[in-house]
């Protein structure tokens, strides 16, 4: 018979990814037996705890340790008998990019548990009886004829212990805010509800209000959902995510607070190993204190620590500088996420995709093909201006991450692998190859409100709710095209899409058949987020009939059609990358630099020659210096 024995004290700490999800008991020991006619059999040890291992006929695998190093271990073990048994295994990208995530945050001296006992050890019987390492063996157990294969020693499970001790904590600062209260705490329960999250997660709230828990408890629950697609077990899984939510009133020192926010999870994790995670939902006025405080005083030592910042990043360049240099005095660049909830919608994640997985566009993706391309985003009445759009505009919130992001990820070279620096790598080498902004390509604007309107009329004379500007990137793959970029609030509608306008064809043989307009038989990729998630591509075609008449037609794959699914909110979607380790999509302090960097000059323009938004009509199409931007440069606008 072929077995797999594990002893330990108790299980260890597992995180939680997208794909897999933990076995949270604790157990003594399990063995697996296999049929003697098998030559190599695959075994998993848990649920996601593990890959597949090849063992050999009478090979018997032991391994002793304790609890917090047994995770370290497993994720280089089966590498280790695949090694020593000369044997190929695959192993899939996602496992393997995740080990790296997982290694690249391990601390360099982990703290031990005082409970650990020697190191694993390999053991594997070669048919004479001899052995290649010396090992202390437990006694073989009887083969079991019960499914499933995993034999567990009931005597030691603890469950329940298992259960109320996290392997994961997540603590909100500004618990109490709007954000948090709408984004952050509905997010982290549909990360809960749909197995993302361990069932014994740890959720702190943390804030200057004198709240109980069962006051942050009630404060949220209004604001949680269930899956539309899946709602079973709803009430019950809601309980047991509140049961897992605490609080803290952290006050108005926040070096006493984070440290009483500290001795609270560590209260909670019970002296355990566990990673952390700190949202800072505060304002950006606090944001040094409270991350300064908070790396001396609330970081782990028995784990990884991840901080999340939200945007803005800074005012300007040298603002933005003088906070990243106080950052990176306490805090390692890998374990910061600075978060703009924009790029975490399906559009940005599926560029790369669309791009890099299909060979019908990666040989167009250049300006031997490509003739424009536009980033539009436009924001309708319907939704609200944060309390700090006033000091910082559109330019600052939404084209200094949101849209040049976007065009950083839509025009790098293939980067060498999906790994998130790799990715991040090919993005600033976009951004510094950006042309500095002449004046005369920006147009500024600003909606027209009075009080009857509901929107925000306390708008500085000079607050631009509109950016318009033509952005050239200096290098061979995109020479001499340009990327249009609109963005803008109270506008005539929603709408979050990227348009690539292709050249015309050469010498066309229809061309009399198009007429004197070509920009209207121009071939376009449009990749739209809002109002109706969708891929269209413009072609010419022929219309059906007698005589030879053309027209632009659109192949359309409409999301809402072709996926019957709920698409989960980006704050989802971004929050599990922080988990995974995934940063792709948040910037990195030299992305930042470089996209200040583009930026800084016109603010500086603008501030030093008083310069003045056009204003336009609220709930109109925007500025009309911005069609002429786009005549200027031979862009073809897109109807609104």
């Amino acid at each position: 018979m072929y077995c797999c024995k594990v002893t330990t004290l108790k299980s260890p700490p597992y995180l939680p990814h997208s794909k897999q999800r933990r076995m949270s008991v604790s157990f003594s020991h399990f063995s697996i037996p296999f049929s003697e006619s098998s030559i190599a059999s695959s075994i998993s040890l848990s649920t996601g705890a593990a890959n597949n291992f090849q063992l050999l006929r009478g090979s018997c695998l032991v391994l002793h340790g304790g609890a917090s190093d047994l995770c370290q271990r497993f994720r280089g073990l089966k590498l280790r008998i695949l090694k020593r048994l000369n044997c190929r295994q695959h192993v899939p990208a996602n496992d393997l990019k995740r080990i790296r995530n997982q290694d690249k945050d391990q601390p360099e001296n982990p703290s031990r548990n005082d409970e650990q006992i020697s190191e694993a050890a390999l053991t594997i019987p070669s048919s004479n009886g001899s052995t290649e390492e010396q090992t202390r063996t437990t006694s073989q157990p009887k083969k079991s004829t019960l499914p499933p294969l995993v034999q567990t020693n009931s005597s030691n499970l603890n469950v329940d212990d298992n259960h109320e001790r996290p392997s994961l904590c997540i603590a909100v600062i500004g618990a109490t805010g709007e954000l948090a209260k709408n984004k952050i705490f509905p997010a982290l329960f549909a990360l809960y509800y749909s197995g993302f999250l361990t069932e014994n997660v740890g959720i702190f709230g943390y804030s200057r209000k004198d709240l109980t828990d069962e006051d942050l408890r009630s404060l949220i629950a209004s604001t949680l959902t269930c899956r539309i697609d899946h709602q079973q077990n709803c009430g019950d899984k809601m309980d047991a995510f509140l049961s897992r939510t605490y609080y803290l009133n952290g006050g108005y020192d926040n070096k006493e607070g984070m440290s009483k926010l500290n001795s609270r999870m560590e209260q909670i994790e019970a002296g355990y190993p566990a990673n952390r995670i700190f949202y800072l939902s505060v304002p950006h006025e606090a944001l040094p204190d409270v991350a300064s405080s908070l790396a001396d005083n609330a970081q782990t030592k028995k784990g990884w620590n991840r901080i999340i910042i939200e945007k803005p990043f800074g005012f300007d360049a040298v603002s933005s500088q003088l906070f990243t240099k106080s950052l990176l005095s306490k805090f390692e660049e890998k374990q910061i996420y600075r978060i703009d909830h924009l790029l975490g919608r399906n559009l940005i994640e599926n560029l790369t995709v669309l791009r890099f997985s299909n060979l019908v566009f990666e040989p167009l993706w250049s300006r031997t093909y490509i003739r424009n391309v536009q980033v539009i985003l436009s924001e309708d009445l319907s939704m609200p201006l944060g309390r700090y759009f006033d000091g910082y505009g559109v330019i600052r919130d939404i084209v200094h991450s949101h849209i040049l992001q976007t065009i950083a990820l839509l025009a790098m070279e293939p980067p060498i692998s999906l790994d998130g620096e790799d990715i991040r790598n090919e993005k600033v080498k976009v951004l510094r190859s950006i042309r500095d902004l002449e004046p005369s390509d920006v147009i500024l604007g600003q909606y027209k409100a009075t009080s009857g309107d509901k929107v925000d009329v306390s708008l500085s004379s000079r607050t631009p709710t509109f950016f318009a500007a033509a952005l050239y990137i200096d290098n061979a793959r995109w020479d001499g095209v340009p990327f249009m970029i609109k963005a803008g609030v109270g506008l005539i509608k929603h709408r979050v899409e990227i348009r690539i306008q292709f050249n015309s064809v050469p010498g066309n043989l229809y061309r009399e058949r198009i007429g004197h307009n070509t920009d209207l038989a121009t071939n376009e990729l449009i990749l739209r987020d809002e109002p109706d998630e969708a891929i269209l591509v413009k072609i010419n075609n022929k219309i059906p009939g007698l005589g030879l008449n053309l027209d632009a037609s659109e192949l359309n794959l409409l999301y809402k059609d072709k996926y019957n699914v709920e698409v989960p909110d980006s704050y989802e979607h971004l929050l599990l990358d922080v988990i995974d380790g995934d940063n792709h999509l948040f910037l990195r302090s030299d992305e930042l630099a470089a996209a200040w960097n583009i930026l800084t000059p016109v603010l500086q323009w603008i501030d030093q020659n008083n310069i003045a938004p056009e204003l336009y009509e609220l709930g109109g199409r925007g500025p009309v210096g911005s069609y002429y931007l786009w005549a200027k440069h031979g862009v073809w606008w897109a109807d609104d």
